[in-house]
């Protein structure tokens, strides 16, 4: 019994004759009628009637059918698996993220070398808005991006932090002194953040805009360690992640309250999933190894 032998056999079926089924697999009608032939041999029994203008199915062949559709999707699944196989030996995956030290992104990259070292990994850090455009465009498979109230809708995500948003002051600032701020207090101070389009920078602007008044941002720069740098050195209050500011002994970190801010950091990747097989590997590895927050 032969594989080709079980496509003629649905071709002819699916195609109601053997004229309609040679045009369909692009082979002689009679080299169909002939491997249809070998296979009912194979069979002992007729499973085509021939008698009536229309080709039918006799009972052997009824019961033949579903399992030589099962062998055919079989054997395109194993197909399709070696492809998967090939393509992510020789294949490529390329990951953004936002500076962060609340995710373990190395962890990650170090899992899937070990596992799948012929493929080549290209990282790059940027802004959230960028990476999600990059996402979107299909030149990076996955990104560690900041999430804003409103998340993309085009976008799958796996929450990984979920941080608190402080501000953070230098040791000489007035506000050294304190362990906390309102929110409503930063109105009118010189802010130092990320630029607009960044999840922090979109959880500052929507909580000013509901308070009643926009963000005075003297700075803006897209790597959180420089706005810190720019915030020690007395220029202003840093709008940072909680654990950044209070990671450097040269600030003085402030929880924000009335209302407390909180920002998510995510791995996410298109809606659609992945283009490529590494991609696809990679998000399998995310998905088992990563901490996920929240439901």
């Amino acid at each position: 019994m032969e594989l080709r032998q079980l496509e003629y056999f649905v071709a002819v079926v699916e195609a109601g004759g053997f004229t309609r089924a040679a045009e369909r697999v692009r082979v002689a009608q009679p080299g169909i009628s002939a491997q249809i032939r070998k296979l009912e041999r194979e069979f002992g029994q007729p499973l085509l009637d021939r008698s009536a203008r229309a080709v039918r199915l006799t009972e052997a062949g009824a019961a033949v059918l579903p399992y030589a559709r099962a062998a055919l999707v079989a054997v395109e699944d194993a197909r399709l698996a070696v492809d998967e196989l090939v393509g992510l030996v020789r294949g490529r995956v390329a990951v953004g993220t936002v500076t962060s030290h609340a995710v373990d992104l190395p962890s990650l990259l170090a899992a899937f070398h070990d596992a799948h070292p012929g493929v080549e990994m290209t990282l790059v850090e940027g802004s959230s808005d960028v990476l999600v455009e990059r996402l979107r465009a299909g030149t990076l498979d996955a990104a560690i991006v900041s999430l804003g109230p409103n998340p993309p809708a085009d976008l799958d995500a796996l929450v990984v932090a979920d941080e608190a948003i402080a501000a953070a002051v230098g040791r000489g600032h007035p506000l050294a002194g304190r362990s906390s701020v309102r929110l409503a207090e930063l109105d009118g101070l010189p802010l130092i953040s990320l630029p607009p389009g960044t999840g922090i920078r979109s959880h500052l602007d929507a909580a000013c805009a509901a308070a009643g008044f926009a963000p005075a941002v003297a700075f803006e720069a897209g790597d959180p360690v420089l706005l810190a740098q720019l915030a020690a050195r007395g220029l202003g209050v840093a709008i940072l992640p909680d654990s950044l500011a209070r990671s450097r002994p040269d600030l003085h970190p402030l929880a924000i309250t009335s209302p407390a801010l909180s920002g998510r950091l995510a791995f996410a990747w298109r809606a659609t999933g992945p283009g490529s097989p590494a991609g696809r590997a990679l998000l399998a590895l995310a998905r088992r190894t990563l901490e996920v927050v929240g439901g």
